[in-house]
């Protein structure tokens, strides 16, 4: 069962709100309101499973659950990129349906306004240089260049236009401002008081990124990302951005959440992940969702609302495709392009939003998936009412 989902407004990294606000702050204050609007008192819970991106070791999750006064908790650190936190809620219901946990907080805590740059000493000397970690061994069609690999690699493999591109990502924003400028997303925040640069303090309290002057004629005037690749049509337009926030949900078993006298948002009721080739990262969004679909002995149909990562706007657009999707039924309020992608908190973000509007209104089946670096995939299948 799901008793709380909850995240924090997304900000526009180096740029934005949560620019000087640490991961630590942001998985505090995550759990801290997870376990709040549970219903659950903290010492119920028996673990905190926080995915984390490119934060440089430690674990955000066993920090905060100490800082909140949790200190019986133990926390996990997971890492599967952009599918991390989906990984998080999968890993948090495995352990609750298989008895060995009964109440767990999971999701995922993004910086990357923070993030710290990683030295190695080069093998066969003392010398160093400052880099990531590859996901995958490198091939001449294939490196972190999520915009080949996820954006254009995808739109030439299904003969996906710029224009369609163009015109989903200002679809996205126009959502995400409606659904802002409406309120559709306060009962899913929790605002967060901050220190900016200039040392005020100001509480964050509504998702920054969505552009309300985004127009197509706007986003078509954009250049590509790979103007050394002819007709390449990826362009920061059809893109998500680069992002910081956090999202959690607190989970429990059936028999505890009863007991309890809690009132569930929701199920978890499957989930998957997959592996691709990592030159068409983006189809592990596809191939993800279909495994889930499977194991939850369901059909694309019988889906009532998608979250479908917006990390670039072919991605949905394929899946949408391949899948014979109602693109009304897709990512109803914006995604990655408009409401932003801070990578290891995306996943817990999208099953946050679907079911807080799965029971506005009255129930039904969500699923949300997405592609992950180095060619995987991550979905999560949910049912409210």
């Amino acid at each position: 069962m799901i008793v709380s989902a909850v995240r924090t407004p997304i900000g526009t990294a180096r740029k934005g709100t949560l620019t000087e606000t640490p991961g630590e702050e942001l998985a505090t204050h995550i759990l801290r309101e997870a376990v709040r609007r549970s219903g659950l008192s903290a010492e119920r819970f028996e673990d905190v499973v926080l995915a984390e991106s490119m934060y440089g070791g430690g674990a955000l999750a066993r920090y905060a659950a100490v800082a909140v006064g949790m200190t019986q908790v133990p926390g996990v650190a997971v890492n599967r990129h952009c599918a991390g936190s989906l990984t998080s809620v999968a890993m948090a219901a495995g352990s609750i349906r298989s008895g060995m946990d009964r109440a767990v907080v999971a999701g995922g805590v993004q910086s990357s306004s923070l993030s710290p740059k990683v030295q190695w000493r080069i093998p066969g000397g003392e010398s160093t240089e400052i880099r990531s970690a590859p996901t995958f061994p490198y091939t001449n069609d294939a490196n972190d260049d999520t915009a080949l690999t996820v954006g254009w690699n995808v739109a030439q493999k299904y003969g996906i236009s710029r224009e369609r591109m163009d015109i989903w990502a200002v679809r996205s924003h126009r959502r995400a401002v409606a659904a802002t400028q409406t309120g559709v997303f306060t009962d899913e925040l929790a605002p967060i008081k901050v220190t900016r640069r200039d040392g005020s303090v100001v509480e964050f309290s509504a998702d920054e990124h969505p552009r309300p002057t985004t127009s197509l004629e706007k986003v078509a005037a954009l250049p590509p990302l790979r103007p050394d690749i002819p007709g390449f049509s990826i362009t920061a337009g059809n893109a998500s951005g680069a992002n910081d926030g956090a999202a959690a949900l607190a989970m429990t078993s059936d028999d505890l959440a009863r007991n309890e006298g809690l009132t569930p948002l929701g199920t978890v009721r499957a989930w998957a992940a997959a592996g691709v080739q990592p030159r068409v990262t983006g189809v592990g969004a596809i191939d993800a969702a279909v495994k889930a679909l499977d194991r939850a002995d369901l059909t694309p149909a019988e889906i009532d609302l998608w979250e479908i990562n917006e990390a670039f706007a072919s991605v949905p657009v394929a899946v949408c495709d391949v899948l014979g999707l109602d693109e009304e039924r897709v990512n109803v309020h914006g995604s990655g392009c408009s409401l932003g992608h801070p990578i290891a908190a995306t996943g817990a973000r999208m099953l946050t939003t679907l079911v807080h509007e799965l029971r506005r209104r009255g129930g039904g089946i969500g699923l949300a998936t997405m592609c992950a670096g180095g060619g995987q995939g991550g979905a999560v299948v949910v049912e409210v009412g």
